[in-house]
């Protein structure tokens, strides 16, 4: 912290069992997985995702084709939920394209990993928006709209978890009005 910032203290900190940093497909479906873990085994563990963005999936613009084997392990019943996986992959087609044109690679020799058999065009932001849905649902604390700003470490090298960034500085590094000093998040594990 600048000289002028520590005028405000130290900062607020709240603890939690795992920190995690980006509510990505990684980032949410790791806290639900260990959401889902925990109450299987009868525990309670604590699990809060910092996502930069005004929500899940509000930095996530690509459309993609998804096998949906990870939804399947996440969630068996993801159709019954209603995850935005609606339209299945029902032709594939590999083209060479030119200068003048494009010509398509007949079926035969298109390598297997090019097949999309049983996969589904997505939207990956709404994907994104919906596993959201799911990780609250299960107790996961979602915190929108906050970068993480730095790594926070213990005496021993370890990571203590993460801190996010001070809100409300002008252009020179200095506190306006609007000044809010960042929080940390602590986790047995980041």
């Amino acid at each position: 912290m600048t000289n002028a910032l520590q005028s405000f203290g130290p900062r607020e900190s709240m603890e939690y069992d795992v920190v995690i940093v980006g509510a990505g497909p990684a980032g949410l479906s790791t806290a639900i997985k260990l959401k889902q873990l925990a109450e299987k085994a009868g525990k309670e563990v604590s699990v809060v995702v910092l996502e930069k963005g005004s929500e899940p999936g509000a930095h996530i613009l690509s459309g993609a084709v998804m096998d949906p084997i990870s939804m399947n392990e996440l969630f068996p019943n993801w159709k019954e939920l209603g995850a935005p996986l609606n339209q299945p992959v029902t032709a594939d087609e590999v083209l060479v394209l030119s200068e003048t044109g494009a010509t398509a690679t007949p079926q035969a020799l298109i390598p297997n990993n090019f097949h999309n058999h049983g996969n589904y065009v997505i939207s990956l932001g709404n994907v994104v928006r919906w596993l959201g849905q799911q990780a609250e649902a299960l107790g996961v604390e979602i915190f929108p709209g906050f970068a993480a700003a730095e790594v926070l470490y213990n005496d021993d090298g370890s990571v203590k978890g993460i801190a996010t960034g001070n809100l409300g500085i002008d252009k020179s590094g200095e506190p306006t009005g609007d000044f809010q000093l960042g929080m940390e998040l602590h986790g047995k594990y980041t």
